[in-house]
């Protein structure tokens, strides 16, 4: 057993001869998750001989079940007490807490364990949405992420997010429209808030400027606005919200040739796969730190613009919130109203021809 001191005088021990266990923690929700990917796969790449254990809500198992940086899964459900004496078994030598809330401050006090701790911003955040004064830090979310790890050495390796669908996932090319099989935009209509979605009549008005095959990407809360939007034009649009698991779901964004989203899981999904995006914000922002995410080495071409963000201008109510709110606060809901959706629909089409 050897200490090493790290660059902030936090005391790093480490052995070259057993298995250094590590137990990282990320409750929620999908496109958090997928942004700390690269936590996931700096630690196991870089710590010497790294067993990492993963900690999430039970209800986001799809987006990692197949992660191969993963060693171990443990899903907090309702019983917190008997998910801490399950821990407590593996004896960790670092846990890395992504996700800073009363339930993971717990497991750490239980566990006898060094901890390492994401830093929210949460002041600057209240700041940005509730004044518009901006003292976020300017850092992407998944780079503070990182930030996390850099007592114990582990770096950014510049290779993006991550998302690894199951091998025996059971869709094929041939589950699409004749029309939409050698290729299609993806536009992800869901969102987890209303404040973040544009309404049903913006999104038919963005399709009928596209002049490509369309598929649209939701859950099953979203198949009937799905219905409404593809019956403008049924041969063009395909809906396949609410027919499709999430795995399913980032299969279809795979295959696509380019994915126009809210702010919402699927972009990060998107990004994953090295996708280009166009993201549409509302009630959020990228000045939250949280836009599209690409690694430097992921990318084929670093100089290709792979993104682009959509926000009405010269809103001083947006942001207005960290992850979107049931109704505007204010009552107009200009930020997405006012969406140029011709703008975002030409957009797509020049990203195409690049």
């Amino acid at each position: 057993m050897i200490n090493e001191e790290a660059s902030d005088g936090i005391e790093i021990k480490r052995s070259f001869t057993k298995r250094t266990k590590v137990l990282i923690i990320r409750f929620s929700s999908i496109g958090d998750i997928v942004l700390t990917t690269p936590v996931i796969r700096c630690v196991k790449n870089q710590l010497p001989n790294a067993e990492v254990h993963f900690l999430s809500k039970k209800t986001f198992k799809a987006v990692t079940e197949s992660n191969p940086y993963i060693d171990k899964f443990f899903y907090f459900s309702k019983d917190l007490s008997d998910l801490i004496k399950e821990l407590k078994k593996e004896k960790y030598d670092y846990i890395i807490d992504l996700h800073k809330n009363f339930r993971t401050q717990k497991i750490k006090q239980s566990l006898n364990a060094q901890s390492f701790t994401y830093k929210k911003e949460s002041i600057s955040k209240f700041l940005l949405t509730k004044l518009n004064i901006n003292t976020m830090s300017g850092r992407h979310i998944t780079d503070r992420s990182l930030d996390t790890v850099a007592p114990l050495n582990v770096f950014n390796d510049e290779k993006g997010l991550d998302y690894f669908i199951p091998d025996n996932l059971n869709i094929s090319v041939s589950d699409l429209p004749t029309s939409h099989q050698f290729g299609y935009i993806a536009i992800v209509i869901g969102a987890s808030y209303h404040t973040k979605k544009l309404p049903v009549t913006k999104i038919q008005e963005l399709c009928t400027y596209i002049d490509y095959p369309i598929v649209l990407i939701g859950g099953k809360e979203d198949a009937k606005h799905g219905i409404e939007i593809e019956q403008i034009d049924p041969i063009k649009i395909y809906n396949a919200c609410g027919k499709f698991i999430l795995n399913e779901s980032a299969w279809l964004i795979k295959q696509s040739k380019l994915v126009i989203s809210h702010d919402t899981g699927l972009q990060y999904v998107a990004c994953a796969f090295n996708k280009k995006v166009l993201a549409i914000w509302g009630a959020t922002s990228p000045k939250l730190d949280v836009e599209p995410y690409y690694g430097k080495k992921q990318l084929v071409n670093p100089s290709t613009q792979m993104y682009q963000n959509f926000i009405v201008p010269n809103l001083s109510c947006q942001p207005c919130s960290n992850y979107g709110t049931r109704r505007c606060p204010k009552g107009h809901f200009k930020c997405m109203k006012e969406q140029d959706v011709e703008l975002i629909a030409h957009t797509a089409l020049s990203f195409l021809s690049v």
